[in-house]
């Protein structure tokens, strides 16, 4: 169905200072899922989304319940979301996602980053209206059709499906994540995703090269870094 999927977002590598990162963002996310949604995952199914993903990522088993008996004894932090757009080196688009508990400092490290980079902050809506909030499955197969079929009969809203070096990949709207994961579950056997979640997918790419590589790449550690960022999205397609 002739799109070519690439995860467009910030990577970090399996570093001590990344591990914990990742440990702490994905604390931070099960700990205000879990207070604001209940901390049963089979009642929340957001939490249990989660859950999985930290188990994937290789979130040790403590901070999981840490961040769960943190929730169900209430008071804490009270993080909020807080989304930041712009326009990345060479004129990339990028979306930056936060939990915070102080916009001022968010905001701040944000946009010291944008800056270092000599990029530029851009308003709300300003690059997500050029994104897709999708569910993105993608596990092994080589047959379409099947799977469409299999979606179809469990009245999933498919945005595409597309079969590239024997991996499926489906999209479905963000709000569809669960009823397409589980129609695939009871349609093949033993099957196990390569990607399971809700990202945004860019609409257009934006070709980084030259000098603009080496500073996106940093603008992304840079990113990664600061205490509140949880994901970092782009449309940047660094040149071969």
């Amino acid at each position: 169905m002739g799109r070519s999927f690439e995860v467009r977002k910030a990577s970090m590598a399996k570093t001590q200072g990344a591990r914990v990162k990742i440990n702490s963002k994905f604390g931070k996310e099960i700990y205000m899922c879990a207070k604001n949604g209940g901390i049963d995952p089979n009642g929340n199914l957001t939490l249990r989304r989660l859950m999985e993903k930290a188990k994937k990522e290789q979130v040790p088993t403590h901070v999981i319940d840490r961040a769960l008996e943190k929730a169900q004894g209430g008071g804490g932090e009270d993080y909020h979301p807080a989304r930041y757009e712009g326009f990345g080196p060479g004129g990339c688009m990028v979306i930056v996602d936060c939990l915070t508990d102080n916009n001022n400092r968010t905001i701040g490290d944000v946009r010291i980053c944008f800056n270092k980079a000599k990029a530029k902050m851009g308003t709300p809506g300003s690059v997500s209206h050029m994104f897709d909030h999708q569910a993105v499955l993608v596990f092994k197969g080589d047959d379409e059709d099947a799977v469409l079929e299999a979606l179809m009969m469990e009245d999933v809203d498919v945005t595409d499906i597309e079969c590239e070096d024997g991996m499926i990949t489906v999209f479905a709207p963000h709000t569809e994540f669960f009823k397409a994961k589980t129609a695939v579950i009871n349609a093949f056997a033993d099957v196990e995703f390569e990607i399971d979640e809700i990202s945004f997918i860019p609409q257009t790419s934006t070709p980084l090269s030259g000098d603009d590589v080496p500073v996106f790449e940093r603008f992304l550690e840079m990113l990664n870094d600061c205490e509140d960022v949880q994901q970092v999205y782009h449309n940047a397609e660094i040149a071969e």
